[in-house]
């Protein structure tokens, strides 16, 4: 199947009507306890932990026959992963995941228990794509890219949509970033209605930032407590769509990312993962604000050593 090279509105709205029903609408909270006129989009309780449920589903609904029969392949570091693996599952194909050494073993340990194939051989990000790379030149397995797809960017611009229909009035989305593929998404259903959108990344892994400034995307080595949001570059696809709508773009350090953890632990009652925190990191810097601000928190998976020492640290 032929796809766009960028992504509309109308892509999303036709993700929405593809994935409806099999994904679940999460809920818009009051953020308030956190700063004012604040609602959080809590996506960490999508199916998976996160916001890739979404995109592995419209992607999956996308393949031919031929494809279904060799299976699907995708490179991540956790999220993508898991999502992949229970999407695949789901849909009874095989699938195969490509991590690095470092990845999260709690995310891989899932994406395994939903019967995913893991190879975590890689050094780092760039050497998996090496491998990812030779694995579908031998088996002929169909990548599900974890954020530079069309069709996976209009899967994850759905959380936008949901945004729009919940909160009417919004006038700022503030969107966690790593390889740009929600930020896209949400940007193509989001911006069109006057809303602005502001991506967030930690400082020691901003490749959509850089590759605003150079106008390509640029390659990366990201070092950052939130592996979330550890790409090691951003995607073309997303770069040209934030560029054409004009998203801003912030950084955050990783120690205002622990801490907008720790407040959306203790106060909002939300356990999600430091990547999931990064859209608050912002708005508790005072580096977003409008009159009606939705921060969506990305994702929940986080294993219990890297949590709780997060969360006893005063």
């Amino acid at each position: 199947m032929s796809v766009a090279t960028s992504v509309t509105r109308d892509d999303v709205a036709r993700a929405a009507e593809t994935i409806r029903g099999r994904v679940r609408r999460t809920p818009l909270l009051d953020g308030s306890q956190l700063a004012p006129r604040l609602q959080l989009k809590a996506e960490l309780l999508q199916y998976t932990g996160s916001f890739k449920a979404r995109g592995v589903v419209n992607r999956l609904s996308a393949l031919r026959p031929d494809e279904r029969q060799r299976g699907v392949t995708g490179a991540s570091a956790g999220n993508h992963a898991i999502a992949l693996a229970w999407g695949a599952a789901n849909e009874g194909l095989e699938c195969t995941v490509f991590a690095w050494r470092t990845a999260s073993e709690f995310k891989l340990e899932r994406a395994r228990g939903l019967g995913a194939h893991v190879d975590a051989e890689s050094d780092n990000p760039s050497e998996v794509f090496v491998r990812l790379d030779q694995h579908i030149a031998e088996t002929g397995s169909v990548l599900v890219h974890p954020f530079d797809d069309p069709l996976v960017m209009a899967g994850q611009g759905t959380v936008g949509l949901e945004i729009l229909e919940d909160a009417p009035g919004v006038d700022v989305i503030v969107v966690p970033v790593g390889g740009a593929g929600l930020i896209s998404g949400i940007a193509a259903a989001a911006a069109p209605r006057g809303v602005r959108v502001v991506g967030v990344e930690p400082e020691g892994s901003a490749a959509l930032s850089r590759a605003l400034e150079a106008g390509k995307p640029v390659a990366v080595s990201p070092r950052t407590i939130a592996s979330g949001l550890d790409a090691p570059f951003a995607g073309a696809n997303g770069l040209a769509v934030c560029r054409d709508l004009g998203v801003d773009v912030v950084t955050v350090s990783d120690e205002q990312i622990e801490e907008a953890m720790r407040r959306l632990y203790g106060d909002a009652k939300l356990a999600c993962e430091p990547a999931g925190a990064a859209a608050v990191a912002a708005v508790l810097g005072a580096m977003v604000e409008g009159d009606s601000v939705v921060a969506v928190v990305s994702g929940g998976n986080v294993g219990p050593e890297i949590a709780s020492a997060i969360l006893a640290r005063p």
